[in-house]
């Protein structure tokens, strides 16, 4: 079946970017229906040496060989709409292409010639430092963030790109993509002052992980409206097994805060709730959530997602070459884009160009559809968006839109707005959030109370003038709210419909409800992540919240794409966790092929020694460093100005890490991070400072491409917002708005979009509708 960007032709020269993200980029859009030519030197990529990786990444692609000066090359960049590369083009080279180049730092600024890998750009991004335990250095996830997040982050703004209709170069910067992954605490530092706090298997003062009797699960002691139901269901289980005690039963967990509740208090729920877990395994944990809508989740090793039922009843997995069990695709679509294994052929790419689809002069007939107009400028201007839902993963895959141009029209209620609204920097006020606020920017903000008929019958309304409808919802709650897929087909034939949520629209635990730290350790992510002999931690940031919305916008752009040319509406099932599972495919096939569980590890990485966070001058300051090889430890050495005896070889420092640590550390603890980050940098060695949510803001290759953008709102005054990961350098787009309040814009919409007159909005007849504060 022909994919969603069926006939885009997209050269890939990425081999050498960080991590391989420009090769799980080419993945991507290959899945989504790209044809993708993976062009290699006479020896192959350098991925190859890692076969799984390169089966994983290289699926769905066709190869060629070809030297830098070869004419087939020069064809076929001539013939291109798309180049993945790690630098800028020469020349003139691919003259009609979005020309992305994928870097550590990015084309330009202070630290463009810097190296970076997982572990320097997670600490250079801030993703790095609240991760881990208290006591001990940072920690990174054992198979890495970077290619995750950059993947989608690169054919985002590949698609981006294209849509503008001009030939430009794109730069992406991984250390910019990565900082998403934090969920904007830096640009909530200057109202919170929190640096990121590193708590082990804790949330807050509440612990997070637990053991259970095979394994780990996460579970949130944590109190809130959201939460009293969980809590409830806890102590009914606990009661059921006999371990249930008064710090339990006699509890009013509608009143409960775990914020102000006394150190005992706390200490006796936990026991007791221990008490529980020590008596069942994962599988019949999570069956119970699953059962009773218990917000727990195991911390899935590679053989439970392996044997996942849900993921079977998905069609998740297909056999990839000699791999029995291999993700398929982290979307569901219609039309769904197929996955092809990787051929060794390499025709010439079709002829004639893939239609610039947003220019004035594509050609509309036959039931192609002209976007809707709307004001702004940029390369969304004239598209405009309608989102429902709540939290993190939703808002972030329509943000890439309303910064390049695109109306997005969230609809809150009035009486139950976005719960981020609770996490407030002003307290009691639902427009103090500078959470809400910072994965908000540029948006309209209409306050709809959709029981009511009237306001319900706005929102089909807008819904039927929207080029894209986005909920991130729990499956069934638009057709409660009667705004289901049926309805919203009929209001509009022809919208892109995303739904995103946890575990996707269908299957047995569709009804299974949870967060990003559910997402995280369903997915693998928390089994990766920590020390080995300890609790399992996950990445800061609750990873699927920040890692989901970046697929959900690339398969928007495509599928607004595959609308322009076709005329054809498309529906999107994004599942949170299967999309962080496809991320983790390699090692998902080492276990379903060769039976190898990856485990967490710490900082260590093979081949790597030294390879870690290295304590600094400073209250809990670190540096990151990473030696590949020998001539790298000579060159950390001559930086050093000393060189210990029998630390020459990677088999020596691999067999001595602690004397290898004790070296470095004596010589990092008496430094600035980024004095000694740009010392190792220059001397030739890879490092970068470990920054936490306050250092970042002033870090000078972020302050160099005016990552931090300062706008004004009218609660929380002026305060930072955040660019993403790439610029485009002909139509470049940013945050254009602070983060609406809660019903701005009502006025404004139901006059403009909808024509409404006056006399109509007094009419409707719940809490004000016509809300504009100022």
């Amino acid at each position: 079946m022909a994919g969603l960007l069926d006939g885009l032709r997209v050269v890939d020269l990425s081999d050498g970017s960080p991590e391989h993200a420009g090769h799980v980029a080419g993945r991507v859009l290959a899945d989504l229906g790209a044809d993708v030519v993976l062009v290699e030197p006479p020896g192959g990529v350098a991925l190859r040496a890692e076969p799984l990786r390169f089966l994983a990444w290289s699926a769905g692609k066709r190869s060629v060989v070809a030297e830098p000066d070869d004419d087939r090359l020069a064809a076929l960049l001539r013939a291109a709409d798309v180049v993945l590369a790690t630098r800028a083009p020469h020349n003139g080279e691919a003259p009609r292409a979005a020309w992305v180049a994928v870097t550590a730092y990015g084309l330009s600024g202070p630290y463009a010639e810097w190296r970076g890998s997982d572990l320097t750009l997670s600490a250079s991004a801030a993703g790095l430092y609240p991760t881990g335990d208290p006591d001990r250095p940072p920690v990174r996830c054992s198979e890495g963030v970077t290619a995750a997040h950059g993947g989608p982050e690169i054919a985002v703004a590949a698609l981006t790109a294209v849509a503008s209709g001009v030939p430009q170069v794109v730069d992406v910067s991984l250390q910019e993509t990565l900082l998403l992954a934090v969920m904007g605490g830096p640009a909530r530092f200057p109202l919170e002052h929190n640096r990121g706090t590193r708590r082990g298997a804790f949330t807050g003062r509440t612990q997070e992980s637990w053991a259970c009797k095979d394994g780990w699960v996460s579970f949130g002691l944590r109190g809130g409206p959201t939460r009293v139901r969980n809590l409830q269901a806890l102590t009914k289980l606990c009661v059921e097994d006999g371990v249930a005690t008064p710090a339990l039963t006699d509890r009013d967990w509608t009143a409960y805060d775990h914020r102000s509740i006394s150190d005992d208090e706390l200490a006796e729920i936990t026991k007791a709730v221990q008490a529980y877990f020590d008596r069942h395994t994962m599988a019949e944990l999570y069956d119970v959530a699953v059962r009773t809508g218990l917000m727990l989740a195991p911390a899935n090793s590679p053989r439970e997602i392996a044997d996942s039922e849900q993921l079977a009843a998905r069609g998740f997995y297909r056999q990839l070459a000699d791999v029995p069990k291999a993700p398929d695709r982290f979307v569901v679509a219609g039309p769904e884009p197929g996955l092809v294994e990787c051929r060794g052929d390499a025709p010439a790419l079709g002829a004639g160009p893939w239609p610039n689809w947003l220019c004035e002069d594509v050609d509309t007939a036959g039931g192609a559809q002209p976007l809707t107009t709307g004001e702004g400028n940029g390369v969304w201007a004239g598209l405009r968006i309608v989102e429902l839902g709540s939290g993190a993963a939703g808002p972030l895959a329509t943000g890439y839109f309303a910064d390049h141009g695109a109306t997005v029209i969230r609809i809150e209620a009035p009486n139950r707005p976005d719960f981020l609204r609770s996490y407030t920097t002003i307290r009691g006020n639902p427009d103090g959030s500078a959470f809400f606020a910072v994965l908000n920017a540029g948006k309209l903000d209409v306050a709809l109370d959709l029981k009511d008929p009237a306001q319900l019958d706005v929102a089909r309304r807008l819904i039927a003038t929207a080029d894209v409808v986005a909920e991130n919802f729990a499956p069934g709650a638009m057709d409660r709210l009667g705004l289901g897929a049926d309805v919203v087909r009929e209001l509009n034939p022809t919208a892109v419909r995303l739904s995103a949520c946890l575990n996707g629209q269908t299957g047995p635990h569709r009804d299974f409800p949870g967060f990003g730290g559910q997402g995280a350790a369903l997915s693998g992510y928390t089994f990766l992540t920590g020390w080995p002999d300890r609790a399992p931690v996950g990445p800061a940031g609750t990873i699927t919240d920040s890692l989901a919305p970046r697929f959900g916008a690339a398969c928007l752009a495509a599928a607004l794409a595959h609308r322009r040319r076709t005329g054809q509406g498309v529906d999107l099932d994004l599942s949170q966790v299967e999309a962080a599972i496809w991320t983790l495919s390699p090692w998902l096939m080492a276990y379903t092929r060769d039976g190898v569980i990856g485990e967490r590890v710490g900082n260590d990485r093979p081949g790597a020694c030294p390879h870690g966070a290295f304590p600094a001058a400073g209250k809990d300051c670190w540096v990151a460093i990473a030696v590949w090889d020998d001539d790298d430890w000579s060159r950390l050495c001559e930086v050093v100005g000393n060189r210990p005896a029998g630390l020459d070889t990677a088999a020596d420092r691999a067999a001595h890490p602690d004397e290898v640590a004790a070296f470095v550390t004596d010589w990092t603890s008496r430094l600035d991070p980024a004095d000694a980050a740009s010392a190792l940098q220059a001397g030739g060695v890879e490092a970068a400072p470990v920054h936490d949510w306050e250092s970042v803001l002033s870090d000078p290759q972020l302050v160099a491409r005016e990552h931090f953008v300062k706008l004004p709102h009218p609660v929380l005054g002026d305060h930072v917002y955040e660019q993403r990961g790439f610029r485009l350098t002909t139509t470049p787009g940013r945050p254009r708005a602070a983060g609406p309040l809660l019903g701005q814009h009502n006025h404004q919409v139901l006059t403009d979009v909808l024509g409404m007159s006056d006399a109509e909005m007094t009419a409707l007849t719940a809490t004000d509708p016509v809300r504009t504060t100022t």
